[in-house]
């Protein structure tokens, strides 16, 4: 079996992270990937440095511009496993609009959301995942937002792989992440993770004593059931796939991506090229 080697890290003792980058390095070994197969994307965070710890190719942009990088790699090369580790800030605040409209095109990536419910990379300021009141060294009377719910937000846009882990549960959370990749299209996994320097409500005990498991008789392709799953957020978490539908992604609905040749791999002939350049001057 590959191995997929992961280095030293510039996390804090206790940080969800390090579980989530060992339960990241089981499903792929598990699923019999091998390095060079793997594109890690991320944008700035925390959760965005899992691209330089683990042994696989690795892109990290801008804050917020995991995605449209992810994108286009898979679209250029669609024997790519490609995947992002981000943030709730990079995936959710800074990158909210990229999230959305990866789910309206719904090229074949997964999205790991390394979701702890703060800022960490600066130091504790409220993310779009904070709750209302959560008092941090920024919003020292209260965070007064609302806060986004993620999942929700990505059943209604039509996302067709939505699902929850959590951290402290590695069996569960690598087998949802091999769901995830395997999955043919855009899939979501919101991963509920402690911050323990600077998110002292929302602690592994916190979520260790709020989460469950989805039941085994749960039906994920109920779209109206499964929004509603999704708004339990405070005393009880589901975790699991919560939403799951069959649905076209982006190179299948492409005349040119279609076809079964990566579009690297397509020959650019250059009369074709000069064409569209004169046609520009």
């Amino acid at each position: 079996m590959t191995t997929f080697n992961t280095y030293e890290t510039a996390w804090c003792p206790g940080c969800g992270n390090f579980a989530i980058l060992d339960s990241l390095k089981t499903a792929l070994e598990e699923l019999g990937k091998e390095p060079h197969e793997v594109l890690m994307a991320a944008g700035i965070g925390q959760a965005a440095k899992t691209p330089q710890y683990i042994s696989a190719n690795s892109f990290c942009g801008l804050h917020g511009r995991s995605l449209p990088a992810a994108i286009a790699a898979k679209i250029a090369n669609k024997d790519l496993t490609v995947i992002v580790n981000t943030g709730d800030g990079d995936s959710y605040g800074e990158g909210g609009n990229h999230f959305i409209h990866n789910i309206r095109r719904n090229v074949d990536i997964t999205h790991f959301v390394h979701d702890n419910q703060i800022y960490g990379l600066t130091k504790g300021q409220a993310s779009p995942t904070t709750a209302v009141g959560h008092v941090t060294a920024i919003q020292t009377d209260g965070n007064n937002n609302q806060p986004i719910n993620p999942l929700l937000l990505a059943i209604v846009s039509g996302a067709g792989f939505v699902a929850r882990g959590f951290s402290g549960d590695k069996e569960h959370l690598v087998a949802l992440m091999k769901e995830a990749i395997n999955y043919p299209g855009y899939a979501l996994v919101d991963i509920l993770q402690p911050c323990p320097s600077f998110n002292k409500v929302n602690t592994f005990k916190y979520y260790k004593e709020r989460v469950y498991h989805l039941e085994e008789d749960y039906d994920p392709y109920n779209k109206m059931v499964a929004m509603e799953r999704t708004m339990e957020t405070t005393d009880s978490i589901p975790i699991g796939i919560l939403y799951k539908e069959d649905k076209a992604n982006f190179h299948e609905k492409n005349e040119v991506l279609s076809a079964d040749i990566p579009l690297l791999d397509i020959e650019t002939k250059a009369d074709v090229v000069n064409k569209l350049i004169q046609e520009f001057i």
